[in-house]
């Protein structure tokens, strides 16, 4: 089922009447779940939280979500750079695009897009034993996807009906850990060397059906519908001598 616009009995806090500072400030008093309303470009909301649900209208500003730690966060609209720039833990979920640097160095949690994403989306993610954060982007994304990518799942789904690739040029550039799948079969999109990238098996599909399933659940979208189509796996080259120096085993 599609998320709720507002979670019942959440306080709700007009954005438009303060600065970034005191709206943080008063998200924090209100210490559970809250409604942000009138959303423009306000900086660093709910960041380093650790509980409760923030509903947004409008368009929060860059670095929603930084820091996360186990809070969730849901955008009825799109979102600015550096969304969920180094969370930790928690949940962010976009129902418009987002800009560029989305899930900057995340190491948990999850972030569900339901629309495109812009340049270097997945930078530096990276994952220590039970955490592993996933990005899942349901349009399309720029360049740079994944790039100096140390660990967790980033999946594309290319749920748009422009004429574009799933991703522009150069993705997993750096890459030295991690995963990539996109919902393609990738003809003429440039990988570095760096990386293998290859159509996924029904093994390695199973790694990712419980989030496709999950990410379905929240935006209302058929899960068959979206798994009946090729992916291709992007994972960093067996050879690539930086891998074992970045990932933790």
């Amino acid at each position: 089922m599609a998320t709720e616009l507002y979670s019942p009995g959440a306080v709700r806090i007009n954005a438009s009447k303060f600065d970034h500072k005191t709206l943080n400030e008063k998200i924090r008093a209100v210490g559970g779940d809250c409604t942000i309303t009138g959303c423009l470009g306000e900086r660093f909301i709910a960041a380093g939280m650790s509980e409760g649900h923030i509903d947004i209208e409008g368009t929060p500003g860059n670095a929603l979500g930084a820091y996360l730690n186990g809070a969730a966060i849901t955008v009825h609209g799109n979102a600015q750079d550096a969304v969920g720039d180094t969370m930790n833990d928690g949940e962010i979920i976009i129902h418009g695009s987002i800009g560029d640097a989305a899930g900057y160095a995340m190491r948990g949690g999850r972030i569900y897009v339901r629309g495109d994403a812009g340049y270097r989306a997945g930078i530096h993610m990276k994952e220590y034993k039970e955490k592993r954060p996933v990005m899942v982007i349901g349009g399309k994304c720029g360049s740079f996807l994944g790039e100096y990518q140390a660990g967790g799942i980033i999946i594309v789904l290319g749920l748009t009906d422009d004429s574009r690739r799933i991703v522009s040029n150069f993705p997993g550039t750096g890459m030295h850990g991690g995963v990539m799948y996109l919902r393609s079969d990738c003809d003429g999109v440039r990988f570095p060397k760096n990386v293998t990238a290859r159509l996924a098996t029904d093994e390695d599909m199973v790694e990712v059906e419980s989030v496709i399933a999950d990410y379905c659940e929240r935006f209302d979208l058929d899960v068959d519908e979206i798994l009946d189509a090729p992916f291709t796996k992007v994972a960093p080259d067996s050879k690539n001598p930086y891998k074992q120096m970045y990932v933790a085993n």
